[in-house]
C-alpha cells in the first residue's frame, strides 16, 4: 500500500447523491468501524429502509458535531492501493477558503450529476472553482442511472453536455463514469446493469490517481531561522519537498549563490546524513551564512519574481482597495507589497464575473491578481509544491486573503 493518501473531494448539487456516495464506498471498502455499521442498519430498520448509505455520512457528521475523534473522520476508506481522505467542503464558499488559506488540498474530484436532474446551477458553479484551483484528476460520475432505466442513451446526453461545459473550463476529465450509488452499481464492483459501458468503477477510477510525490520533486528547504549552538551558526528549517543530503551543493535562493551543506542535525541526532520532506532540522553551510526566508534548492526550478500571478480569496469583511499595502507571506518568506492589478473579481456563489480590471475587491469575493512585491521571492506553482505555491497576505498586523499561484 502506498504511504500516502491521496486527498480528495466529492461535489455536486445538492441531493444528487454526495451523502449517500460517501458511505457506499465507505461501505464497500470494509472501512466503517462493525459497531457503527450496526448502528446504522438498526437506524435504517427503525425508518422502514434497507440499510441507508447516507446514514453513515449523518453517522459520521454527528460525531464530529459532539467532539468524538474517530479515525473514520479522517481517513474515509481504503483500498489496496492507498488511503483516501475526502476533504469536507459544505459549501463552495468553504471549499475556497480552505483550499486557498491552506488547511486542505484536494488532489483530485469526485462530480456527481443525478441523471434525471442534469446539470444544475450548483454543479456548473462547481466545475469553475474546480477549474479556478486547477484541480485536473476529475472523475465525473452521473449517478442514479437506476432512475434512467440503466439507459446509454440517457448517459450519453448527460455525458455530452458536461463535456462541453468542462470545455470550457479548460477541463478534460480522466473519466465519466454511470453510476448508481445507492444500488452500488460501478462504485466497488463493476455493474451488470450497465454491461454497455466498459470503462473503470469508481474506485478503480480512484486508484489510477497520481498522488503528489512531493518528496520526489527537486529539493526546497525554507529557512525559518538562524541560532548559535556552541558556537556553530546553525540555520534551522523544513524541508518542504524532496531530499536535502550531507555534503550536497545548493543554490540559496532567490540570490542564486552556491553553497555546499555541512552537517545536518536535530535533537539527539547531531550528525544526520540526510533530512526528507517534512522534516525540520538544523543545518550548517560552507560560505556566507543564511537568513530566514531564503530557499535552498539543489536545482533553479523554482519561479523567482517580484511579481505574482494569483487566484486569492479575500477572507475579511473591510474590502480592499487597489493599491494599499500589504505582507505576502509564503513558507517563511515575508515581503512587502501591493496588488497592483485586480484583472477581474468574482461572486463564489454566482460564479459571475463581477468586474474586470477592477479597484476593489468585497468581502468573500475571488480575486485573479498581479501582486508587486519590493524584493524577490522564490514561489513555485501549487500543484507542484503546495507550501510555496500557496501564501497568505496581510494588512495592519492580520491576515486578509489566502491565495494560491496556479
Amino acid at each position: 500500500m502506498e504511504e500516502r493518501s491521496l486527498h480528495i473531494v466529492i461535489v455536486g448539487h445538492v441531493d444528487h447523491g454526495k451523502s449517500t456516495l460517501v458511505g457506499r464506498l465507505i461501505y464497500d471498502t470494509g472501512s466503517l468501524p462493525p459497531e457503527k455499521l450496526e448502528e446504522i442498519r438498526k437506524a435504517s430498520e427503525l425508518q422502514g429502509r434497507e440499510l441507508e448509505f447516507a446514514y453513515i455520512m449523518d453517522n459520521l457528521e454527528e460525531e464530529r458535531k459532539k467532539g468524538i475523534t474517530i479515525d473514520i473522520a479522517h481517513t474515509f476508506f481504503m483500498t489496496k492501493k492507498r488511503r483516501y481522505v475526502i476533504i469536507d467542503a459544505p459549501g463552495h464558499k468553504e471549499f475556497l477558503k480552505n483550499m486557498i488559506s491552506g488547511t486542505s488540498q484536494a488532489e483530485a474530484a469526485l462530480l456527481l450529476i443525478d441523471i434525471s436532474q442534469g446539470i444544475q446551477e450548483q454543479t456548473r458553479r462547481h466545475c469553475y472553482i474546480l477549474s479556478l484551483l486547477g484541480v485536473r484528476q476529475i472523475a465525473v460520475l452521473v449517478n442514479k442511472m437506476d432512475l434512467a432505466g440503466y439507459r446509454e442513451e440517457s448517459f450519453n446526453e448527460i455525458r455530452n453536455e458536461i463535456e462541453i461545459l468542462l470545455k470550457g473550463l479548460k477541463i478534460i476529465p480522466s473519466y465519466i463514469i454511470p453510476v448508481s450509488a445507492s444500488k452500488g452499481e460501478n462504485v466497488a464492483l463493476r455493474s451488470e446493469k450497465l454491461t454497455w459501458y466498459k470503462g473503470p468503477t469508481i474506485l478503480e477510477a480512484l486508484d489510477n490517481f497520481d498522488t503528489l510525490k512531493i518528496e520526489d520533486k527537486g529539493l526546497r528547504f525554507a529557512v525559518q531561522d538562524l541560532y548559535t549552538v556552541v558556537g556553530e551558526p546553525v540555520a534551522v528549517g523544513r524541508v518542504e519537498a524532496g531530499v536535502l543530503r550531507k555534503g550536497q551543493d545548493v543554490f540559496v535562493l532567490p540570490e542564486k549563490r552556491k553553497a555546499r551543506i555541512t552537517k545536518i542535525k536535530k535533537y539527539l541526532e547531531e550528525d544526520m546524513p540526510f533530512a526528507a520532506t517534512g522534516d525540520c532540522v538544523g543545518i550548517r553551510i560552507e560560505g556566507p551564512g543564511l537568513k530566514r526566508g531564503q530557499i535552498l534548492s539543489d536545482k533553479i526550478l523554482s519561479t523567482i519574481t517580484d511579481t505574482i500571478h494569483a487566484n486569492i480569496f479575500w477572507m475579511v469583511d473591510k474590502e480592499y482597495r487597489l493599491g494599499t499595502p500589504i505582507i505576502f507571506r509564503c513558507a517563511t518568506q515575508e515581503v512587502k507589497g501591493s496588488i497592483r492589478k485586480i484583472l477581474k473579481r468574482f461572486d463564489p456563489a454566482s460564479i459571475e464575473v463581477v468586474e474586470h480590471n477592477a479597484t476593489t475587491i468585497k468581502p468573500a469575493e475571488v480575486a485573479e491578481v498581479e501582486i508587486g512585491l519590493e524584493a524577490m521571492v522564490t514561489v513555485d506553482n501549487f500543484f507542484e509544491v503546495p507550501e510555496l505555491g500557496r501564501f497568505v497576505l496581510e494588512h495592519a498586523g492580520y491576515p486578509v486573503a489566502g491565495g494560491i499561484i496556479v
